[in-house]
């Protein structure tokens, strides 16, 4: 009877040891299945995704996915491994989460993607300069910096709140809302305005869309590249020059420079090499990401549909950042 348990055990040890040593086997030959993109939400995010999936499911055969949440949970799924790239890292927007992921190592920047863009609260110029063809008057031709629009509520009034004006704040969840809070508080708007913190960017984009159709004041956070800064004549408010101290205090100076980056998580240069390498050649710039993102708005294309346009539009670019042999099988993945 022992005899037949010893034989027992021992088979399943055997079992067991060639099962470890086939997975140990496919790891170190491929390291990992399938890689993980983040998406935070906003268009430009998913029409790079999009680009770069296309080149390593086509060039370098590995199979993607996407993870979709808020900035902070999917920089920390970055940080944990649970998300393996992230395409657009606006650096200064989680100045602190992402100083501290590269301090203690968690994540790798690769590239910087572009680092051409602008954020803040933006009117429509017509707000400032009027538009004759449209027959609209200028609305308040003073109007120059952040700090103005407290003296402008009828201008921008709230529909759920008259006498009060309202101004739009990032989506909740996003990290630049709190610096918009901050700035309320700093230049004392909250004094005529109500902050107003949409569910989605889509809806920051239906209200802006409806007022500036309908020639009304609007004012809100938006940055660029967005079809929406390529699409509306709008306008950047001033704010005092850029000093990291007063940044810090109390963000009453206009967004920092803002490196947007190609980060992954640290064990990606081991996992996938050969991607690794690959992503350290993406660059875009925030013209060509708008040339994308207009595409999307108007032929109501998909970031997928946006991205395989932008491919055939810029063959020169991408297949600058891989091998020859590589460009050749995703063109030929691509007719």
């Amino acid at each position: 009877m022992k005899k037949i348990l010893y034989l027992f055990f021992a088979a399943i040890l055997i079992v067991l040891s060639a099962c470890g040593s086939s997975d140990s086997g496919s790891a170190s030959e491929q390291g990992i299945d399938t890689i993980t993109f983040a998406d935070a939400g906003w268009d430009s995010i998913k029409v790079h995704n999009s680009i770069a999936q296309t080149i390593i499911e086509e060039g370098y055969g590995y199979q993607t996915d996407v993870t979709s949440g808020s900035t902070a949970a999917t920089f920390q799924g970055l940080r944990d491994g649970d998300i393996n790239v992230y395409m657009e890292v606006w650096t200064d927007n989680i100045k602190e989460i992402y100083g501290e992921a590269m301090d203690t190592g968690d994540i790798e920047k690769l590239s910087t993607n572009f680092d051409d863009n602008t954020q803040g609260l933006y009117v429509p110029t017509y707000v400032i300069e009027g538009d004759p063809e449209r027959g609209i008057e200028p609305l308040a031709p003073d109007l120059k910096t952040v700090e103005d629009l407290k003296k402008y509520p009828e201008v921008f009034e709230d529909p759920e709140d008259p006498g009060r004006g309202r101004i739009i704040n990032a989506p909740s969840g996003w990290a630049v809302a709190e610096a918009i809070d901050a700035k309320f508080e700093a230049y004392g708007l909250e004094e005529t305005m109500n902050n107003f913190m949409p569910g989605s960017d889509a809806a920051i984009v239906a209200d802006l869309t409806d007022a500036y159709e309908a020639g009304r004041g609007w004012v809100g956070y938006y940055w660029s590249p967005t079809a929406v800064t390529a699409k509306y004549d709008l306008t950047l408010l001033e704010e005092p020059a850029y000093d990291e101290e007063t940044w810090n205090e109390t963000k009453a100076t206009e967004f920092p420079p803002n490196d947007v980056v190609v980060a992954v998580h640290k064990d990606m240069p081991e996992q996938a090499s050969e991607v690794v390498e690959f992503l350290k050649n993406y660059e875009t710039s925030s013209e060509l990401t708008e040339e994308a993102l207009s595409y999307m708005d108007e032929n109501d294309a998909s970031a997928e549909e946006a991205a395989n346009w932008w491919m055939k539009e810029h063959e020169d670019i991408w297949t600058s950042w891989v091998s020859e042999d590589i460009a050749n099988k995703v063109k030929d993945a691509m007719q």
